[in-house]
């Protein structure tokens, strides 16, 4: 006998997890369909080592590759290939190397008797969208229907990525250059003309001995508040990793003037994206809720879809249980509303995603046409003042020595 983790949900809708004692995974799995709960996925129970193992492995299913995946799959699955034997011809053909191995794994346990969701599922490196995604298709037959929505979403989500990294890097490049420049002029030429003016005992003017002093004096200093700023910056991050700690930062980023709002129009997008594409697929809602929640891009809209979820199942309507979070902007509630009213859910809300997702790149495209001239000026500033500073003893020296003067 064996311990399976297993994750189901009871009749309301409950969802949790729980351990069953049985021979086989199709042995548990087949006492708690008995017992009359919808199985999301059942696996042997790890211990303590392979869980952290689990848990520090890197994700090798992403981007492009992902895609690709998919999309040769439905093909497969849609000229009548059986599942199992369209695992077999891809897990030897797949264009990720890192995807070749996962692919075996869920070929093996599918020839074992899981399901595919449940074969996904168990490796733990699928998205949890996906693999529900998966379940809901199998359930429903229509699993061809379900993945072309799931590929659309993820054209739709590594190309709003894309657009995003992309108006970001050249701000990055600016700043980055900024404080190349900055940290070699103060690291290497300053003490070399400090060194110079002290041999030439010449008066220096204010700027120049404030700089001298502020960026040689007070060196050390400088370097130990910066260390300190890491050490302070790496404490915020591994309390951010935390529960408690990434829920408070994901609070203290929603009051943030600008940002705050342009975040959490982000975070709505991406999820109201995720409940269309599950519930177009066929997903119950209490069931795409609770996966939203589990691929939320933050802890606050995760608590936020977890407590929109729990007020659902006590019989609210959705887009009052949504309205309760108080973090969701009225115009999603209200689109949220006419879709419940009208039962055409799933399309508003793939609308309330595009209009979020259209409005996060102007503001960004806004964002960065302001912020780019803004370091090339403080940059040039800087700079300058640094030069002029540095060279004005020089000229000053130049003009009180020549003899024409």
């Amino acid at each position: 006998m064996a311990d399976f983790l297993c994750k189901v949900a009871d009749a309301s809708g409950h969802v949790s997890s729980q351990i069953e004692v049985a021979q086989s995974l199709e042995e548990a799995r087949q006492k708690l369909a008995d017992r009359g709960l919808y199985v999301y996925s059942v696996k042997p129970q790890e211990g303590l080592l392979s869980s952290l193992l689990t848990r520090t492995r890197k994700k090798a299913v992403r981007g492009e590759d992902f895609l690709v995946f998919n999309q040769q799959f439905n093909t497969l699955i849609k000229a009548g290939l059986p599942i199992l034997r369209a695992l077999d011809l891809l897990s030897d053909r797949a264009a990720s190397p890192k995807l070749r191995p996962l692919l075996g794994e869920v070929r093996q346990r599918v020839r074992e008797g899981a399901l595919l969701s449940e074969a996904l599922d168990q490796t733990g490196d699928f998205p949890k969208i996906y693999t529900t995604s998966i379940l809901a298709g199998e359930r429903s037959g229509d699993l061809p229907g379900v993945l072309d929505h799931y590929i659309a979403y993820q054209r739709i989500s590594s190309g709003l990525r894309k657009k995003l990294i992309s108006t970001l890097i050249y701000p990055t490049i600016l700043v980055i250059a900024a404080i190349s420049i900055v940290t070699y002029i103060v690291t290497f030429v300053l003490p070399q003309f400090a060194k110079l003016y002290a041999d030439m005992h010449i008066d220096l003017p204010l700027t120049t001995r404030i700089l001298i002093t502020v960026a040689v004096d007070y060196r050390p200093y400088f370097i130990l508040g910066f260390m300190a700023i890491l050490a302070v910056a790496a404490g915020i991050y591994l309390w951010s990793r935390s529960e408690k700690g990434g829920l408070a930062l994901d609070k203290v980023k929603l009051k943030l003037p600008f940002v705050g709002e342009t975040w959490i129009k982000f975070q709505v997008a991406q999820v109201m994206r995720t409940l269309s594409t599950l519930l177009v697929g066929g997903t119950p809602l209490m069931q795409a809720l609770a996966t939203a929640a589990q691929a939320a891009p933050s802890r606050l809209t995760a608590d936020a879809i977890r407590s929109a979820s729990q007020r659902v199942r006590e019989g609210q309507s959705f887009h009052e249980s949504l309205a309760a979070t108080k973090i969701m902007p009225e115009l999603a509630l209200e689109m949220v509303e006419v879709g419940e009213a009208s039962g055409s859910l799933p399309a508003m809300l793939n609308s309330v995603s595009e209009f979020y997702e259209e409005e996060v790149n102007n503001r960004l495209a806004t964002m960065v046409a302001f912020i780019e001239p803004a370091i090339l000026v403080v940059m040039g500033c800087v700079v300058a003042f640094i030069l002029i500073s540095l060279y004005l003893p020089i000229f000053s020296f130049g003009v009180g020595t020549n003899p024409g003067g």
